[in-house]
């Protein structure tokens, strides 16, 4: 399978952190947290935590104090499919082809429901075929391109598809959450909106560097299921984000490299190129200590943090487009995303010049 086109996409509005501090101070979420709780969220989004702005589907930002199920689900109801379609839109131009072409639509998100699923919606705005193959694809939170492009290499491989649409969309702030928990409020200080899309093909791309998809594996451990989830409360998404997630990601995700390395006869050194899942800057330092990685190697997931915050699902779109666009060198490039399950999953891809 080779990924022949790319896309992503986020609302227009766009926040710095301390924007978003100076709007919390005066709402009334914040008047009913503790002392301890205010002091958390001002520490996230005041200081230094490789966040810089996040693109969030509000406008103006005190949207967000509007913590009521309805308000959040049709926030997920109007932004999601608009964000889907726009980037694979992107990604159909990018590989140079027409809607006509895709014989199968997989969306992925976490962030909301609908139902018919975001593939009837993109479907619609793309005028994709009748007869694509649509499959929509929840619950794997922040981990979920990497499940959703295997899927397509599977319906390619065989044979049931030649092209395939692979989306992933998250309206993070319709899953926005404040109580006093730390890790509802570090969720609430992290994520933001956006989405990510690429064209699958049984064929490589013409002109442009050959992407091609080479080995896949995961590691799910449903004993650490509470580390990392969505929960209901008043009919609202609430994220359960503990402090185990930074140090079960590295080493999840360092077992899993090793185990592609041995299985594929390659060394380390051979990785030219790094594609991480940027969770967030603890998680990225903790993937440092663990894999012995360099500043430079996880440059590219840095930068999407620092301009996108943690995306979800499709961060691994954005730090792919990036490291495309950028000078590393073709060869084999090592791609890996995490989330709730507490599941973890890593790709295999060579890059080739055309």
């Amino acid at each position: 399978m080779y990924l022949i086109g790319l896309g992503t996409s986020v609302p227009p509005h766009c926040y710095a952190q301390r924007e978003c501090w100076s709007a919390l101070q005066g709402s009334a979420p914040f008047a009913k947290l503790s002392v301890r709780s205010r002091a958390i969220l001002k520490r996230v989004l005041s200081s230094e935590n490789g966040i810089a702005t996040r693109h969030l589907a509000l406008d103006p930002l005190d949207e967000v104090f509007d913590l009521r199920p309805d308000t959040l689900h049709a926030r997920f109801a109007q932004h999601a499919p608009a964000l889907a379609a726009q980037a694979g839109k992107r990604a159909l131009e990018d590989a140079r082809i027409s809607a006509s072409n895709i014989d199968a639509v997989l969306v992925s998100t976490c962030t909301g429901y609908l139902c018919p699923g975001l593939t009837s919606y993109v479907t619609e705005q793309l005028g994709l075929r009748a007869d694509v193959f649509p499959l929509d694809l929840v619950g794997q939170g922040c981990g979920a391109a990497l499940p959703n492009l295997r899927t397509a290499e599977a319906l390619i491989a065989a044979g049931r598809a030649k092209t395939v649409l692979s989306i992933c969309v998250e309206v993070c702030s319709a899953a926005f959450y404040l109580d006093d928990d730390p890790g509802v409020l570090i969720s609430a200080c992290l994520f933001g909106d956006g989405a990510g899309a690429a064209v699958l093909s049984n064929q490589p791309a013409r002109n442009k560097r050959r992407v091609r998809w080479k080995s896949f594996a995961s590691d799910l451990q449903p004993a650490d299921r509470d580390v990392l989830r969505f929960e209901q409360r008043g009919g609202m998404l609430r994220n359960i984000l503990t402090q185990e997630v930074p140090a079960k990601a590295a080493a999840s995700a360092s077992q899993l490299l090793e185990k592609l390395l041995a299985l594929t006869n390659l060394d380390r050194p051979q990785i030219a190129g790094w594609i991480w899942h940027a969770g967030g800057r603890d998680v990225l330092q903790a993937l440092r200590e663990q894999i012995n990685l360099s500043e430079e190697d996880v440059r590219h997931s840095a930068g999407v943090l620092r301009n996108f915050g943690n995306l979800s699902s499709p961060t691994v779109f954005f730090v792919l487009q990036t490291a495309l666009n950028d000078s590393v060198p073709d060869g084999f490039w090592w791609m890996s995303s995490f989330g709730a399950g507490f599941s973890c999953h890593g790709a295999l891809m060579e890059v080739r010049a055309q």
